[in-house]
């Protein structure tokens, strides 16, 4: 057993610190009382402050009666017992509010002091213990290294956090606090806490040899998001490659990365690369919502629309709030219905991410090809009629901006049922409309140039 005044003379180290704690844990519990109660407490706290105890007393029992629940109203009639003299009367008010809220520590305090006056030193040392247990370094040290044994870091990090405020120089909880955040991922804490560290210790070896690792791998980050922020895809990807190079060891820091390359690969219109990497990550967090929309937007491009839709809806399913998944689950669903209909992308026989000039080479190879001129057998005219229109109409639209986007959002810009009020679509007309066409011209199909031969 320890000694009775070893108990209270380590609490009066840090008493004065206990009675700013205590008051404020006893304004900030009188939430969440009725509207009579809370009346009667008020009322109460004035006439206690006023030095009418009797009247106070009468107010207090009215709030324990119309709320036997209620610590705080058990407690000011305590207080108020304890300013008559009537240490006895008050010891079963404060034994209620401790078994009602068992962390209530001024109740707790109070509560040992009596039984400390009435010669219970066992009781009252039981009280003591449970105050200081809260207040004391080296078990809450003690306790942290429980729960990281337990697997609980984040509790740790808290007891630790503690530590650091009750003793002096306590370089070793800001190490390990530090430590911890690092293995969690969170290299941006790691690095403050570290640097605490070093401000009270700058030849600290542990501290020294973790800072330079967390200050690279952070710099390496910082200058990752940047670069994807300016839109440098390629670069970013260079840089969380290398984040997985500098640390190897803890899984956070791949999953993370791999999760950003994911997303650049999908902005930088890699569908292939993206759909690849997107998937590793969601085979170690399938519930990864960031890997589900840009892998999601990969099978956009890959025109794999079923796919694309699955992964929206699982991702909705995490977060249904979020207007980019609703937006991209919209846009696949029109894209799936459009696929059904007419895909100008199909009919050059070019990707969604091919580039202007790639349009222009595949479009006048095609109308070489299928040039009407070409067929003397009427039924072979009439079916390269069709598909000469069709790729005059691809070219049309994917090498106009504005209407590329719109058949990219899963809109046709040539279709009447497509547009609000129009007027049919203007690719639809007999062949002789289309002599004098000339396929090689920069222009849209409409500049007649001379007689193709």
């Amino acid at each position: 057993m320890v000694a009775p005044g070893s108990v209270t003379s380590r609490l009066g180290s840090v008493f004065p610190f206990l009675l700013v704690l205590v008051d404020l844990q006893y304004e900030g519990a009188e939430c969440g009382v009725n509207a009579d109660v809370e009346k009667h407490l008020e009322l109460g706290k004035k006439l206690l402050a006023a030095g009418q105890l009797a009247d106070a007393l009468s107010q207090f029992h009215a709030a324990v009666d119309g709320d036997p629940d209620n610590y705080i109203a058990y407690y000011r009639r305590a207080t108020v017992f304890l300013a008559m003299g009537k240490s006895k009367a008050a010891l079963p008010d404060l034994t209620k509010v401790i078994e009602l809220k068992m962390d209530f520590t001024a109740a707790r305090l109070q509560r040992g002091h009596l039984l400390l006056k009435q010669g219970k030193l066992d009781e009252a040392e039981d009280d003591f213990k449970k105050v200081v247990c809260v207040w004391d370094a080296e078990l809450r040290e003690l306790r942290a290294e429980c729960f990281i044994k337990e697997g609980e870091p984040r509790k740790a990090i808290s007891d630790l956090k503690a530590a650091s405020k009750l003793k002096n120089d306590n370089t070793e909880a800001f190490y390990k606090i530090s430590t911890l955040y690092y293995q969690l991922g969170d290299h941006e804490l790691s690095l403050s806490e570290v640097r605490e560290c070093l401000k009270l210790d700058q030849d600290h070896k542990r501290c020294f040899a973790h800072y330079k690792q967390v200050k690279k791998l952070n710099k390496l980050i910082e200058s990752a998001e940047e670069l994807i922020r300016d839109g440098r895809y390629t670069d970013a990807t260079s840089k969380y490659e290398s984040v997985m190079k500098t640390e190897p060891t803890i899984a956070e820091y791949t999953v993370r990365s791999k999760e950003r390359i994911c997303h650049c690969f999908s902005k930088d219109k890699k569908p292939v690369e993206a759909i690849r990497i997107c998937s590793e990550v969601l085979q170690m967090e399938p519930d990864n919502v960031n890997a589900l929309k840009d892998r999601a937007e990969a099978y956009l491009i890959e025109e794999m629309y079923d796919e694309a839709i699955q992964d929206y809806e699982t991702a909705q399913e995490h977060n249904e709030n979020d207007q980019q998944i609703r937006e991209g689950l919209e846009k696949a669903q029109r894209l799936l219905k459009q696929s059904q209909k007419r895909d100008y992308y199909k009919i050059l026989g070019v990707k969604r991410n091919a580039k202007k000039q790639e349009i222009i080479k595949a479009y006048r190879k095609l109308a070489l090809q299928w040039h009407p001129d070409n067929f003397q057998n009427e039924e072979e005219k009439k079916k390269a009629e069709k598909k000469f229109i069709d790729i005059a109409a691809a070219k049309e639209v994917l090498s106009d901006p504005e209407m590329r986007k719109k058949f990219d959002d899963g809109e046709d810009p040539l279709d009447a049922e497509s547009q609000q009020g129009g007027g049919g679509n203007p690719f639809h007309r007999s062949w002789n409309s289309w002599q004098g066409f000339n396929p090689f011209s920069s222009g849209g199909p409409f500049r007649f140039k001379f007689h193709f031969n």
